[in-house]
């Protein structure tokens, strides 16, 4: 293992502390680099907000990060929970940003018809 794969691991490995200690159940991380913005992810992060809020659900932290390298799939909505486990939603747009909320944040069940990957993360 390389020095740049330590530090991968490390970062990795603090971000699935710092989310179990701010005791929040999920993360969700919208793309909101060049491509993702030109293909809605402005609007699609509003609805998540503005979705979660009217709802009343705190137990999620909406975070942003540049390219991911699906710039096909954009806008990209990747949702991480305190166990590890990531699901990756590809193509989101303002109504399937409120269907993420709705089933996947409030209710515990993924959006199969859009997920386009799960992984599970090696603690």
């Amino acid at each position: 293992m390389n020095l740049e794969q330590l530090k991968q691991l490390k970062e990795k490995a603090q971000k699935q502390i710092a989310l179990r200690e701010s005791g929040k159940k999920y993360r969700v991380v919208v793309s909101m680099g060049t491509s993702g913005i030109a293909a809605g992810a402005r609007e699609v992060m509003k609805t998540m907000l503005d979705e979660l809020e009217k709802r009343g659900i705190e137990s999620v932290e909406v975070a942003v990060t540049g390219e991911i390298g699906m710039v096909d799939a954009e806008p990209v909505v990747r949702v991480e929970e305190a166990g590890g486990e990531k699901t990756t939603y590809a193509k989101v747009n303002p109504e399937i940003a409120r269907q993420i909320v709705v089933e996947h944040l409030e209710k515990g069940k993924k959006v199969e018809s859009v997920a386009v990957g799960k992984a599970k993360e090696q603690e």
